[in-house]
């Protein structure tokens, strides 16, 4: 029985891939499948060995479609995120690929509005935002997410933040 590919995840592997291997930027295949029509912020996060090997997302869309979003991020993450050296045509074989697709962010207006099981963060004084996505091993309660994102954003302990929350479509 052959096992059903999640279709952003192999948009994903495929952009990595000709990137990694061609230096190519792949383009969406048009007309777009129903699912990579609309407009959505998304994170692509790359895993080896169960450790995070590139991350890199957008909090608000800035492409026509999912499809160019999720292409955009797979070549930032694989080859732009700045606490890594960017992914080798050997590491490929061994990428394990996850999709998150944003709902729109809400503003967090008391603290028993947040879960961190469900709900990721975005923190933001002025410009500095930081961002983390929900469901994350070791983050057991709100205040460690939050403080987490605070430190991502550069944010001091006794500076003021606003919170926003959001939802996450998961696809591995």
């Amino acid at each position: 029985m052959k096992e059903k590919r999640d279709k952003y995840v192999e948009l994903a592997r495929q952009t990595i891939n000709d990137f990694v291997i061609d230096g190519r930027k792949r383009t969406p295949d048009y007309p777009l499948d129903k699912g990579f029509v609309r407009q959505a912020a998304v994170f692509v996060s790359l895993k080896k060995d169960g450790q995070l090997r590139g991350c890199i997302g957008t909090i608000e869309p800035c492409c026509e479609n999912i499809a160019q979003e999720i292409i955009n991020n797979a070549i930032s993450a694989c080859s732009q995120d700045p606490r890594f050296n960017p992914v080798v045509e050997g590491e490929l074989p061994y990428l394990d690929i996850t999709v998150d697709v944003l709902s729109k962010p809400e503003k967090v207006n008391k603290s028993s509005e947040l879960d961190p099981d469900k709900y990721g963060v975005i923190v933001e004084n002025g410009i500095r935002k930081g961002v983390l996505l929900p469901a994350l091993p070791g983050i057991s309660d709100f205040s460690q997410q939050l403080e987490i994102a605070r430190k991502k954003a550069g944010i001091l302990p006794d500076e003021e933040m606003e919170i926003y929350r959001f939802k996450v479509n998961r696809h591995k």
